[in-house]
């Protein structure tokens, strides 16, 4: 079986991240390649050491992006960021430790569980309309609501219902078939993305967005298709936003969180013989933020508006929205 050259930043065991390299060595003892001519493991070897040493020149960091955060009283230890730039293969990241750590997902997990939803049919579409159990909670939820309007203002009572339709046994399937964190419901079909039993990286996070952005993940189209425009937030003649929001409280600390992909848009004009007619021309990131901060902090401060804040300065610092 072919070997392939991967790449991820992930956490092997506490405090020490790593990148998951195949390197020039690891190929050449491969079983396929042990029986080559001295010239042709040379040649081998350096189209390995090459592939190695391109692919390692696009993931860089960039410590200058704490500023951002220390605006707020962020530390680095604190507060990461990733982004991918698929258009150059590269990866930008501030705090690899942070990045390459497994987070409980809260709220963000509402983009998988839509995907379950549509994949399973308990949802047709994103107007799947499901009544309000008459628990006050929040205003913009004690309401009958469909599942794009659940997603937009993030309503918990909403996906719960969605989770506990879907299943035990089917949502484990689509766990584990997307490979999504570390898998593990802990034996609560409601409350697992919010408990902290499944956890996911920031690293991992955009592996499974870019993923669902090409419609790669191992459901439907139709069902990609239609969570990815419930996730488009802000669209405009030069850039198309989309994301998801989650917040938790883990001990005596919040942890703030927004994950999802923009599209930088470019005019082009095309030649009359063309087949492409479109003058525009569509180019994806993908990126995490994941940041904590004490809970006696919340006082004085709107938190989930300082999450966005910091995501918009980091996306024009990486040249992705307009400076203006």
């Amino acid at each position: 079986m072919q070997e392939k050259l991967t790449y991820n930043i992930q956490k092997q065991a506490p405090g020490k991240p790593i990148y998951r390299l195949c390197t020039a060595k690891s190929l050449t003892l491969h079983p396929m390649f042990r029986n080559l001519n001295f010239s042709k493991w040379i040649a081998v070897t350096v189209l390995c050491t090459t592939m190695f040493a391109c692919r390692n020149a696009r993931v860089h960091e960039k410590p200058e992006w704490s500023k951002y955060f220390e605006a707020y009283g962020i530390s680095k230890a604190n507060s990461c960021f990733e982004i991918n730039d698929h258009n150059h293969e590269s990866v930008y990241y501030y705090n690899l430790d942070r990045c390459s750590t497994r987070f409980l997902p809260a709220s963000t997990f509402k983009i998988f569980n839509s995907l379950a939803a549509l994949e399973s049919a308990v949802a047709s579409d994103d107007q799947l309309v499901i009544k309000w159990d008459s628990v006050p909670r929040r205003p913009e939820w004690d309401k009958a609501m469909t599942m794009n309007e659940a997603f937009k203002v993030s309503c918990v009572p909403y996906y719960q219902e969605i989770a506990r339709r879907v299943g035990p046994i089917k949502m484990q399937h689509y766990l584990d078939t997307v490979k999504y964190g570390n898998m593990n419901m802990g034996g609560s079909i409601d409350n697992f993305w919010l408990n902290d039993s499944l956890k996911i990286s920031a690293d991992e996070q955009i592996g499974f967005l870019k993923r669902l952005y090409f419609c790669e993940l191992p459901m439907s189209e139709r069902s990609q298709r239609i969570v990815k425009v419930m996730m488009l937030q802000e669209q405009t003649p030069e850039y198309n936003l989309y994301y998801k929001t989650g917040t938790a409280k883990v001990g005596n600390r919040h942890i703030y969180m927004i994950c999802g992909f923009a599209e930088r848009i470019q005019k082009v004009k095309e030649p009359k013989e063309s087949m492409n007619k479109s003058d525009e021309r569509y180019y994806p990131y993908f990126f995490m933020e994941n940041f904590e901060v004490p809970a006696d902090a919340e006082q004085g401060k709107d938190w989930s508006q300082v999450r966005i804040s910091i995501l918009r300065d980091l996306l024009k610092d990486a040249d992705v929205l307009p400076k203006k």
